[in-house]
């Protein structure tokens, strides 16, 4: 469930473009009821760490205003902080005359304009607000409704059950993510539309044929900022991972610090699993993995798992295969979600599992419970 709910954040995280303003961007802010000299911080995401910020610039309240000036190179969500208020003030930072009239009270309802998408960024929170509200509102009844059925599930193990669950929950938020579909397929000028399009491959089941074509609409300008390169990157990295195609290879080290491959780690069959000490449904599927190994590992099951626990983070992922007994292979590059091979595998979420044939091909993805230990037992012919 903690998946499908990040949808709900994704609008905080957009992004645009403008090429007003002579190269460069001027913020105008106006405060009311803010005291003179307090600080007005500018700060962006830190792309390395998600849910950090980092400061970019500063400057002091004066008579109720305040002015920032700079270049930007590409379009970005950044962020205002001002001293001693709760919230933030979301924009998009772009070259041009940007407006930010400030609610002292709510940060969050401060209104900005001045360029074509913070407009646009406007606009589609309007119209997606209410669908949010709506959302929220049948999340929560569903998941109190349906919490005692989950909990009970999950202590029993019992994969069909969470499953279903998981369907039922996606389904609430279908109109929104039919919203981020037929916004972008109507503004491929708005680079709105590249960022809202780039979330779409974190929901359940992507329309892969429709994100393609959104693409193929988007400008040229837009193709090449940072979400338009990933979404080429993960319309690319989804076809090599696809059912049927050959396991793309890749090695990092393990635990002892030895450089390891996928290809020296193959058996009669192999299960890719991509998890991290942090993720708690990952820790509570790892006794159903544990039992699976200890059945078929005689028989030739090999798994090898991909850690993205962070830097820094090696003991924890060291003592989380301990404590879960985890006596499979295990690589890790300790770099988050900005793993080359969670990257390479198009991986957006965790848990996630790849199960290989004996020749390396990718034969299902993603099995649990007694449907992986089917495929495992029908592929060693057990």
């Amino acid at each position: 469930m903690k998946k499908i709910l990040l949808l709900l954040s994704v609008t905080a995280f957009m992004v645009s473009c403008n090429k007003s303003g002579d190269g460069e961007y001027i913020i105008t802010g106006t405060v009311t009821g803010i005291e003179n000299g307090k600080t007005v911080i500018l700060q962006k995401q830190d792309e390395e760490i998600m849910g950090k910020m980092i400061p970019v610039d500063t400057v002091k309240v004066e008579n109720g205003k305040f002015e920032l000036k700079g270049t930007a190179t590409e379009p970005s969500i950044h962020s205002l902080r001002i001293e001693t208020k709760q919230g933030e003030i979301d924009f998009v930072l772009e070259n041009g005359k940007i407006n930010i009239a400030v609610d002292k009270d709510t940060l969050g309802k401060s209104k900005v304009t001045g360029t074509y998408n913070n407009e646009e960024l406007t606009k589609f929170k309007t119209d997606t607000q209410a669908i949010q509200k709506d959302i929220q509102k049948k999340a929560m009844a569903f998941q109190q409704m349906n919490m005692e059925k989950m909990t009970a599930a999950q202590q029993a193990k019992d994969t069909a059950v969470i499953n279903q669950l998981m369907k039922e929950y996606g389904k609430i938020q279908e109109p929104l993510i039919e919203k981020y579909y037929s916004y972008s397929e109507k503004n491929p000028k708005s680079f709105i539309s590249a960022l809202i399009t780039q979330s779409l491959f974190n929901t359940p089941e992507p329309d892969f044929a429709r994100i393609q074509k959104i693409y193929d609409g988007l400008t040229s300008e837009l193709k090449n900022t940072k979400p338009g390169k990933a979404i080429k990157e993960k319309l690319e990295n989804r076809l090599a991972v696809e059912i049927g195609k050959k396991a793309p290879d890749f090695s990092a080290k393990n635990p002892e610090g030895k450089t390891v491959s996928l290809k020296e780690s193959l058996g009669k069959v192999t299960i890719i699993d991509f998890w991290a000490s942090w993720c708690g449904p990952c820790r509570q599927e790892n006794p159903n993995v544990v039992a699976l190994y200890n059945e078929f590992h005689d028989k030739g099951l090999n798994i090898i798992g991909v850690s993205l626990d962070r830097e820094g983070e090696a003991e924890s992922w060291k003592k989380a295969i301990e404590a879960d007994k985890l006596t499979w292979t295990h690589v890790s590059n300790l770099k988050f979600w900005q793993d080359p091979i969670a990257k390479k595998y198009n991986i957006t979420s965790i848990p996630a599992t790849f199960i290989l044939d004996a020749s390396g091909k990718i034969v299902a993805k993603d099995l649990r419970g007694e449907e992986l230990r089917a495929k495992v037992k029908e592929l060693l012919g057990a």
